[in-house]
């Protein structure tokens, strides 16, 4: 089975959240075929869309995973079940965990369910901050490092960090 390089973000703004976040990694850990190879510091961030809640902790986490992107969703999809978030949900709400597939190889994919790269990835500090900490790699749709887009980012928000890694288990 070929291995693919899946780059994941990882929040949470409810309850303990670095608890929820070392949980997500290490269910991550645990998905056949699936190894997490490095997670990037832990930053505080200010929420996106409703402002009125807690805010977020967030990071990225590298995975090589013989998992194809629509399955690999379906995996963390699950993995978000499980800790606590409903199906359900309104766009921007606090969550006990989020994990958005950002980068899968080189692959771009638009279906109804999933994008790759992440259509926000490139505006939001949260994301590439976090994904600098561990990799530089290229975006294949705009065909731009990571660096050359945090250092183009129109987002200004103020990112604190809070721990420098999740512990891999």
């Amino acid at each position: 089975m070929p291995i693919h390089q899946v780059f994941i973000g990882i929040g949470s703004n409810i309850g303990d959240r670095l608890h929820h976040l070392q949980e997500a990694v290490d269910r991550l850990s645990r998905l056949d075929g699936t190894r997490v190879c490095a997670v990037s510091a832990i930053y505080m961030t200010e929420p996106v869309g409703e402002s009125e809640q807690n805010r977020f902790y967030n990071g990225v986490v590298l995975l090589e995973t013989s998992f194809q992107p629509e399955e690999l969703r379906r995996q963390c999809k699950t993995i978000e079940q499980e800790l606590g978030r409903p199906d359900a949900y309104l766009r921007w709400s606090p969550r006990v965990i989020d994990l958005d597939i950002l980068l899968y190889d080189d692959v771009r994919l638009l279906t109804k369910t999933l994008s790759i790269p992440h259509p926000e990835l490139h505006c939001r500090k949260f994301v590439l901050i976090p994904l600098l900490d561990i990799a530089n790699p290229l975006h294949p749709g705009m065909q731009q490092s990571i660096l050359q887009l945090l250092q183009c980012c129109s987002d200004r928000s103020v990112l604190i960090k809070i721990k420098e890694s999740i512990c891999l288990k």
